[in-house]
């Protein structure tokens, strides 16, 4: 039934683009898709009709779906027969508020998912954020990955735009060989776009507690903007503002015009947000995914946020999945990162993760510092007992480790965890 709905759902998507024309972006990579995606939305939402893919709607039958403007209904035939109907008069009849423009994330898992989404859809402009090495495991090798998130900056016609991430070794030296228009973007000099001047803003005193938000200097070709991000941290949500900025240049705004909307962006869910945690603790929830890079990344931004005097920093981190034969390298790369980060606990969940916790011992990291639990709902337990006023967790993890489970048995509001916290909707509950 799953292949029939797809091919239908494809078909009906490509005759609605057909007849609407909308512009559309598409956005890939490994890193940073979906917060790019928001802050792309954000950008353009004041100035044209916009539609932005939800949830993890970036396959072969969320991308159709988001198209439509439908949701996906599971083994439902009568709710996914209305969804054909509701195609249907799309095509049939004209909906005068039918997006200008659509935001699509475009995921690879496996080899060839990039041509299928690109049979579907004809990008005006692709953004390539940063490429690391998750999904490896479906793919001969590392360049077979980037070689198949390529294919759609290499789909783009002369009149499209590309924005890319030029912070990313991985890609920096194809940038030259792409031949339609270009804005690459990234905090190292050579980038068109780029962000300086970065800051942390506080309510008052230094205390990550008092957290504000970020932000820093816009420049593109001798000019200077500054933008403010409230209620984001870290480089991942500059990163997201910067591919975001690149589009909205793409499709003529102004840097003025680009800075206000990104006021109005707000961090996913998941994705390095600041919860409240139980006895006047800070967690970091960057809960939603892992990969190798992102969690260095984490790591980094965790390290460099002054806490309270006497204050206690822990790392709580997760498997990271599919990552094939690699894996036990790259988690002990993680464990080497997490001692030079001068984190004082580290607690690891699943696994794989153990990986990370033997590494961080033997570059010098106490042993009595460190705990390794099976699953999040013992990790969670334990921290309880063990955390104290002022301290700071970062939680981070694969999906599949539900490290959310965590944030969820430490926050101080738990109530609030479905508004708050990824995968706490009603079809993820039970999981």
């Amino acid at each position: 039934m799953g292949k029939i709905i797809e091919l239908k759902l494809k078909i009906l998507a490509k005759l609605i683009l057909k007849k609407y024309q909308p512009k559309i972006i598409g956005i890939t990579g490994s890193i940073g898709k979906t917060s790019t995606k928001e802050a792309v939305y954000a950008v353009l939402k004041n100035k044209y009709r916009v539609r932005r893919s939800i949830k993890n709607y970036n396959n072969e039958l969320g991308l159709p779906l988001t198209i439509i403007g439908e949701k996906a209904h599971g083994r439902n035939i009568f709710a996914w027969t209305l969804v054909f109907l509701r195609a249907f008069r799309l095509i049939i009849f004209t909906d005068k508020n039918y997006p200008e423009l659509l935001v699509l994330e475009m995921g690879v898992d496996r080899p060839g998912d990039m041509d299928y989404l690109l049979d579907i859809v004809k990008c005006d402009v692709g953004v390539l954020t940063y490429i690391g090495t998750v999904h490896v495991e479906y793919f001969k090798n590392h360049g077979e990955l980037i070689k198949e998130k390529m294919k759609l900056i290499d789909s783009l016609s002369e009149n499209a735009s590309a924005v890319i991430n030029y912070d990313n070794k991985n890609t920096q030296e194809g940038l030259s060989e792409i031949k339609t228009q270009k804005i690459s973007y990234g905090l190292d000099e050579g980038a068109d776009l780029r962000a300086s001047k970065i800051r942390n803003h506080y309510i008052s005193e230094k205390n990550s507690r008092n957290l504000t938000g970020i932000s820093f200097i816009l420049e593109f070709k001798n000019k200077e903007f500054l933008v403010k991000l409230p209620d984001v941290l870290g480089a991942p949500a500059l990163y997201s503002a910067l591919g975001a900025a690149g589009v909205g240049l793409a499709l003529g705004l102004s840097l003025k015009e680009i800075s206000a909307g990104l006021k109005e962006y707000k961090s996913p869910k998941g994705r390095m947000r600041v919860v409240e945690g139980i006895k006047n603790t800070v967690i970091i929830d960057d809960t939603y995914n892992a990969e190798p890079e992102s969690m260095r990344t984490a790591l980094n931004t965790f390290k460099n946020i002054p806490s309270a005097e006497g204050a206690r920093k822990f790392a709580v981190l997760g498997d990271i999945l599919e990552l094939g034969d690699q894996s036990v390298e790259l988690h002990q790369n993680i464990g080497k990162i997490v001692h030079k980060a001068g984190i004082d606990k580290l607690i690891v969940v699943g696994e794989r993760a153990r990986d990370i916790a033997r590494s961080a011992e033997e570059a010098g990291m106490k042993v009595d510092n460190i705990f390794c639990f099976p699953f999040s709902a013992e990790a969670g337990l334990f921290l309880q007992d063990r955390i104290r006023e002022n301290d700071m967790l970062l939680v981070k993890g694969s999906q599949g480790a539900r490290m959310e489970k965590i944030v969820k048995e430490l926050m101080a509001e738990p109530l609030r965890a479905e508004e708050l916290l990824v995968r706490h909707s009603r079809e993820w509950i039970k999981k």
